[in-house]
């Protein structure tokens, strides 16, 4: 049938034929690598997910943010290879692509290192959800941990967001990590008053506590001599738990105790001189 064509069709055809035929193998070897890549990528996504989840510290937001940056980096190679079964240059783009990736790097330099202060802060886990911290130059108990900024809730249920990097950048003071922590307080007392008996009040009171640890021991002592009281240290550890409500109660017996006792609390006295009296 082709051969019944005029001679300029035939020429034609002889020269558009292997030219659709390799576009068509091109298209095909394309699709095959898309496809490919398709499920490596996903593939991969899976193996690294695996492959960090054995990490005692890894974070379940981490584990995402890594599986989805290696299923990205093996769909980019995938769009590669198949622009280049198409005669695409790959070489410039890929130059073009990283200029455009440095531009849009230093436009987002502030959320790029958010990101990596987040990255930073899940893997080294400096705090966890319900720990109470000090960080970023704000206070408060841990809500969440993004990948962008930590939440925060004020012991007065108030929301704070702090960015990552002011939180990765700065001190961070942990007050739930350790599962004990040392009460201090300090009780003035008058000069007047027997010291003894005073910290015998506050001893007895020490240990008629379940809260109070034995171990390790308590400590009571004299730590100042103040402008009108003798100021009397109390360290005593305690579950971190029972911090606060331990405090609370220790610090109204102990007054009530000294009351009992007739151990005075001394408090600021102004005397003031009537001049037109004299």
């Amino acid at each position: 049938m082709i051969d019944q064509l005029p001679p300029a069709i035939r020429d034609q055809l002889d020269v558009l034929l292997p030219q659709l035929l390799a576009a068509g193998m091109n298209i095909l070897v394309a699709v095959i690598i898309l496809i490919l890549g398709f499920w490596l990528a996903g593939r991969v996504q899976v193996w690294t997910m695996r492959a960090l989840g054995r990490m005692p510290s890894m974070d379940e937001m981490l584990l995402k943010f890594f599986g989805t940056i290696a299923r990205y980096l093996v769909l980019t190679f995938t769009i590669l290879a198949v622009l280049a079964e198409f005669g695409v240059q790959t070489a410039s783009l890929i130059a073009v692509l990283g200029a455009a990736g440095l531009a849009v790097g230093l436009a987002l330099q502030g959320t790029l290192s958010n990101v990596a202060a987040g990255v930073m802060l899940l893997i080294f886990r400096p705090f966890r959800e319900g720990h109470y911290v000090e960080a970023g130059g704000v206070a408060g108990t841990v809500k969440q941990l993004s990948l962008f900024t930590t939440e925060l809730a004020t012991p007065d249920n108030v929301q704070i967001i702090v960015p990552n990097s002011d939180v990765w950048g700065q001190p961070i003071t942990n007050y739930t990590y350790h599962p004990q922590r040392r009460l201090d307080m300090t009780f003035g007392i008058s000069y007047n008053d027997n010291i003894g008996k005073a910290m015998d009040i506050i001893r007895a009171e020490l240990e008629a506590d379940e809260r109070c640890l034995a171990e390790p021991e308590p400590f009571i002592g004299v730590i100042n001599l103040g402008d009108s009281s003798v100021d009397i240290v109390t360290r005593v550890w305690v579950n971190n738990a029972q911090y606060w409500p331990t405090k609370f109660d220790l610090t109204r017996r102990i007054k009530e105790r000294f009351d009992e006792n007739g151990v005075t609390i001394p408090f600021p006295v102004r005397t003031v001189y009537n001049a037109a009296a004299d």
